[in-house]
């Protein structure tokens, strides 16, 4: 909790510190130009000519001299790069806040980082390909009456063609069996898994349910056949009563053999898929509590079917129904550490902790009375769902459009961000204040976990092929969200800045020396003609004795 707090006020003292810096720069060059000004008895029109005079009669050694400056502010950007890539920080900017934060208060988390960094390194060597898995999308929705009226209205496809043969092979793995050549059926339902052409398949499904009531006929008719969730509807009805049967007399005949084990596992796939599409089908058709009951009802008869990940649709359902309390008890049952995280289940979990104290947050308050234990637990949850899945608030907070999610979603990438802001961006928004405590909280996470981008702080490090595979999943027309990376620190960009700026006046200076001086002269002119008015208005009013005086100091 106390680091929780400490990321979340570091940004504000960080802002004073360098806002006090940048000012006293600023006031000291000010000051040094006057100065320089008022040396002379402020006649500002022979300054610039003699401004101009010293500039074409430049010596070797201001070239000299303006060449050291360009060489030792690119050395020192050529520094500050290499310390940044290596350490995350600039090496100016952690040595100036260092001595100055104890000033203001500040709190030193080299205890903590040095040791989040040392849990990093341990993680970083479980990293494995298996993390950039991808999964079926829990919350997909029906081709038919939703992803084509998509590319009907508008044109394009929402899906892959990467994310369609996944969609296959998952439809190959679940709805056949080595058994299907037996009976007609199911051979030509298994020809139909593997057809590309959508007419082929919808003609295929027709010829099955000729021959008799086959579910998985039926399951794809209602998937890509269907213009309507009623329609679609209907026909999982059809597939569930055809579906039933099957499932009971595999049922009975599983122990005979592995040829019929085989089939009853698939028999079950089946009953599963259809009892959750017509969950979701109510789902959709505004009937929620009858949802809610049918996806209860399925994870009591099948609790060991955990790769459905029915308890995402469960925990969407029972946040449309406001029922916070059911929330947190399914959370407590799957939110736990042996289990695959989600989007879904860091990020509803934060919302339920960021709904006890987002009616009444200021972040002006929380910065001058610090962070209530409420507020504290709320900045964690959330910095917590950020790590997991830095791609979310981003949808969230509508600084991104969505699309229509994939069918298959990777884990901690901008797919599963998508899929999750899509359903449930409604019930972030019915909690008062919960986007703006999100909107002043997430930012903090990346400060929290150690540098370099690939260590992690509560999960594994993040997988660095999370981009390639979200690019797979995603339509072109979408523009993948990468892994937010740290932004350069103002030192480097000033140091660059400054070697390129240095380096052109001295190649303009040394080929165009007069017309330099002309720019010089008129920019100065330019640039002091309002000091000029005002102190020859001053000149005028103020006695002239006390401005002799003023003068010669």
């Amino acid at each position: 909790m106390a680091e929780a707090a400490a990321g979340f006020l570091e940004q504000l003292k960080s802002c004073i510190v360098w806002s006090w810096t940048y000012l006293w720069t600023v006031w000291f060059f000010v000051v040094l130009f006057l100065v320089y000004i008022l040396r002379v008895p402020l006649k500002i029109n022979d300054n610039l000519s003699t401004v101009s005079m010293f500039l074409n009669t430049l010596t070797p050694k201001f070239y000299v001299a303006l060449g050291t400056s360009s060489l030792i502010a690119g050395l020192i950007l050529i520094f500050e790069w290499w310390y940044f890539r290596k350490y995350g920080t600039s090496f100016i900017e952690q040595v100036s806040v260092s001595h100055l934060r104890p000033l203001l208060g500040g709190v030193d988390n080299n205890s903590s980082n040095n040791s989040n960094s040392s849990n990093g390194d341990s993680d970083s060597n479980r990293q494995s390909v298996s993390e950039c898995k991808v999964w079926r999308n829990p919350l997909n929705l029906f081709r038919g009456a939703e992803y084509n009226r998509y590319t009907w209205v508008t044109g394009r496809e929402p899906l892959t063609y990467y994310d369609m043969n996944l969609s296959a092979q998952d439809h190959q793995t679940f709805f056949t069996c080595d058994s299907d050549h037996l009976r007609p059926a199911d051979a030509i339902m298994q020809k139909a898994w593997r057809e590309r052409n959508p007419q082929a398949r919808i003609s295929a499904a027709h010829e099955a349910l000729e021959i008799n009531e086959c579910a998985t006929a039926y399951i794809l008719l209602a998937e890509e056949e269907a213009t309507t969730i009623a329609e679609a509807e209907k026909l999982f009805k059809q597939a569930l009563k055809a579906g039933d049967g099957c499932y009971r007399r595999s049922q009975q005949l599983q122990h005979h053999g592995s040829q019929y084990e085989a089939q009853h596992r698939r028999d079950t796939n089946v009953l599963v898929y259809i009892k959750r599409r017509l969950a979701m089908c109510a789902r959709r058709l505004g009937r929620t509590r009858e949802a809610v009951k049918m996806m209860r009802d399925l994870m009591k008869e099948f609790p060991l079917l955990s790769m459905f990940n029915i308890h995402e649709n469960l925990l969407e359902a029972l946040l449309e129904l406001q029922a916070y309390a059911d929330v947190q008890a399914v959370l407590a049952k799957y939110d736990d550490i042996s289990l695959p995280k989600s989007a879904t289940i860091c990020y509803t979990a934060a919302l339920l902790k960021a709904r006890a104290v987002s009616d009444k947050f200021s972040p002006e308050a929380a910065s001058r009375r610090g962070l209530s234990t409420a507020e504290m637990n709320a900045v964690e949850a959330i910095h917590r769902a950020v790590e997991f899945n830095p791609h979310v608030p981003k949808y969230l907070l509508e600084m991104k459009s969505l699309i229509l999610p994939p069918e298959h979603i990777l884990k901690r990438g901008d797919s599963e961000a998508i899929a999750y802001a899509f359903f449930h961006l409604a019930h972030w928004k019915r909690v008062e204040g919960a986007l703006n405590l999100l909107h002043c909280t997430w930012e903090g996470t990346f400060r929290m976990i150690p540098y370099p981008l690939e260590k992690g702080h509560l999960f594994y490090p993040y997988p660095i092929c999370t981009e390639t595979a979200d690019r797979e999943l995603l339509p072109s027309f979408h523009e993948v969200s990468v892994y937010p990376k740290k932004e350069l620190p103002f030192f480097i960009l000033f140091t660059a800045g400054l070697c390129s700026f240095t380096a052109m006046l001295a190649l303009l200076t040394h080929q165009f020396p007069e017309l330099m001086g002309v720019f010089a002269k008129a920019f100065l002119s330019t640039l002091f003609a309002p000091l000029n008015f005002v102190m020859e208005k001053v000149e005028s009013i103020l006695p002239s004795s006390l401005w002799h005086q003023l003068t010669r100091i």
